[in-house]
């Protein structure tokens, strides 16, 4: 390992991005997969419940909370991106300074 990616590694700052980068990717990929799965679930045990209209027009609760399924995977993306390019990208440029 070269001697400035040895500097990098050492860095107690580099210790502290891995450590809230890991936590707050494994949140909210635990996040979604208990939406994920719980949308599996019901669609195994409770299809009489996605199958129910919503009030008297046609539409079921099977659309709403598929679409809610799909869309929390955007939503949490988002939230991740935008931790990343702000906490996360400051945390990397002082290492980087640091390392210098």
């Amino acid at each position: 390992m070269s001697q400035s990616a040895q500097r990098i590694v050492n860095n107690p700052k580099f210790q502290e991005l891995v450590a809230k980068r890991s936590a707050f990717a494994w949140t909210l990929s635990i996040a979604m997969l208990v939406i994920y799965f719980g949308f599996i679930l019901l669609v195994a045990f409770g299809k009489s419940f996605l199958g129910t209209p919503i009030g008297s027009g046609v539409t079921t609760w099977g659309i709403p909370i598929g679409v809610f399924t799909i869309v929390s995977a955007f939503i949490l993306t988002g939230i991740y991106v935008h931790r990343a390019n702000g906490e996360f990208d400051e945390l990397n440029r002082q290492i980087l300074e640091e390392s210098k």
